[in-house]
């Protein structure tokens, strides 16, 4: 084969994996995307769970609070 002619097929074989490179580049444009979504939608109920823990341990601590408010006026009636 001539140089000519590499070179055409080489034309030929770019201008064949030029659409199959934008398609794959859209199906990955969509695979991104798509997984985005679904780590999104992962987060948000992991995000729910977080705050039920979150509520959970403030509820349990302002429990705590109050208990030791209590020992501490318990103490200074006795004290007092």
């Amino acid at each position: 084969m001539t140089v000519r002619g590499k070179i055409a097929a080489m034309r030929r074989a770019d201008s064949r994996v030029s659409p199959v490179l934008a398609t794959f580049r859209d199906h990955l444009l969509f695979l991104k995307h798509n997984l985005n979504a679904q780590a999104v939608a992962a987060l948000k109920s992991e995000l729910g769970s977080m705050e039920a823990d979150v509520a959970g341990l403030t509820q349990e601590m302002e429990v705590s609070i109050a208990r030791s408010q209590t020992t501490i006026d318990d103490m200074q009636l006795v004290s007092g």
